[in-house]
Parts: structure tokens; sequence; C-alpha cells
């Protein structure tokens, strides 16, 4: 039987409002209870996913910026990886980032260079918010990840500066159609996963995760069984033809999936979902 779950966040374990549900919440507490490991891996900072946590009420290892932080359940740091000051320190100007709101994740910080009212939406749970400062004025010291936020059309010019100028110095990936990320070259959810695995002596073939955007490629190539969102990312399922689909985020597909896969089907039949 499978002894670890990863699982993404938006777009896969939380809703359409960007929260956990109760059915999701009962399905994971009781799979922690038999004996087994969860991990959570996003694009998303540490200090919002803490408090994820907290909701989920799972000692769960948490994967960060796109697997350039590991925490395991005491909140003790396992892995860091941060992308080199001067390339932050270029990657905040304009000639780079064009009109894209531009954000840099550190350890417990989220910075931002103009206010974004509207991202908080997608912090419900957690009460994480965003401190507005002047980017081009920052060190680029101890940042795990720099996020582009603006309309695709702005994202592909942000893309193509990054690769004019960075070419395969940094680890470029979509979160979102609209949240293009940026990481040191050696960092990736599969790769952070892989760090999990050896930390508890869990062979691949013992893991299950789940996905839905670019930025899960690698996770889902890591695990032994990987899952992609119905709603997942088009190009996600033409990268990856051969992972099976389950069901939607806004249906608790990921909760459904593990209850049937654990031979939990009797609460998955009680399940009302919010």
């Amino acid at each position: 039987m499978y002894r670890l779950i990863a699982t993404d966040l938006d777009g896969t374990l939380l809703n359409a409002h960007h929260q956990v549900d109760a059915f999701t919440i009962d399905v994971l507490r009781k799979l922690e209870r038999k004996g087994v490991a969860i991990t959570i891996a996003t694009g998303r900072h540490y200090s919002d996913v803490v408090g994820i946590r907290d909701v989920l009420g799972v000692r769960a290892h948490l994967i960060t910026s796109n697997g350039a932080r590991v925490h395991d359940p005491d909140d003790r740091e396992v892995f860091a990886e941060n992308l080199r000051p001067e390339f932050v320190q270029r990657l905040v100007t304009r000639d780079v980032a064009d009109d894209a709101i531009v954000n840099l994740f550190l350890d417990r910080d989220w910075l931002i260079d103009r206010e974004a009212p509207e991202l908080l939406r997608y912090h419900q749970d957690s009460g994480f918010t965003y401190h507005v400062t002047d980017l081009t004025k920052h060190s680029g010291d101890d940042v795990a990840k720099v996020l582009y936020i603006a309309e695709p059309e702005t994202l592909a010019r942000v893309e193509a500066n990054l690769e004019r100028e960075f070419a395969d110095e940094l680890y470029v990936t979509y979160s979102l159609a609209d949240c293009l990320e940026v990481m040191s070259p050696t960092v990736s959810k599969g790769r952070a996963l892989q760090v999990v695995l050896d930390k508890l002596g869990i062979q691949r073939s013992e893991s299950v995760a789940f996905g839905d955007n670019m930025n899960d490629i690698d996770m889902l190539e890591t695990a032994g069984r990987p899952f992609m969102m119905g709603n997942a990312n088009p190009l996600l399922m033409q990268r990856l033809p051969h992972v099976p689909r389950i069901g939607n985020n806004f249906d608790a597909g990921v909760a459904r999936e593990l209850a049937r896969l654990f031979d939990l089907e009797d609460q998955q039949d009680n399940a009302s979902v919010a």
C-alpha cells in the first residue's frame, strides 16, 4: 500500500474558493491516523502554507516556493535553495518584468512592488499578506522565488526576456495562466519530494501525487502513482498523456480519489462537500 501522499494546492486540493472543504479534511486526517505521510507541494509561500496545514489539522511536510523550501511537520527547514542575488536584482527591473506585478518570496516575507488586494482572496485560510516595497532596492539575498503576475500576453513577453537574458540559468514555470514563477535551476517540486522520500525512507513506488499545472510536472514524474486533475492545464495533459485524470478540485477530486485508493468508500458515499 502507498505510504506517502503529495498534493498541490491551488487547482488541486483547494476548492474553487481557494479553501479546503470538510470532506478533504476528514479524508486526510483519517489517512494520517492510518500512518500515511502527507506532503503539501505548492508554489505558495511557506508562511502561507503553515496556515493551510493548521486548517487541515495534519502533520504534513511542506514543499513550498515550488521546491525552493522544504519543512518538516515541526517546521524545521530541511532544504533551501535561493536564487543568486545578482539575478534577483535584475529580475525585478522593468527591462525583464515588463508591466507584470513583481513578487519576492523570502523565508518569512512576501514582498510586492504595488498594491494588489485581489490577490488576498487566495489566502483566506492562512491570513498571509504582502508588504509593498521598492524591490529595486532589495539586496537580492535569501530570495526563494520571484513571481510575476499579469495577463498571459504580458507574461509571454516576460518569459521571452528571461530566455534571452538567463537561458538555462533559471527554472521558469507557470503555476496558473497569469502566474509565471522563477527559481534556482536546481529547484523543482519533484526534487523536493525526493528529499522528503529519502528523509522518511519511503520508495518512489510507495508514493502518490496529485497536480494540475506545469509546475507539477517533475513531482508527477517522481511519484510512483501520479494523478492529474480533471481541470488540469491542457498543456500538462499534452506533456504527461499517460497520467490518469481524476475529478475536479471544486468537487474534492483529490479526497474522492484517495477514498477510492485507500478503500474509504463508506466515507466517500457519506461525504457532503462544501
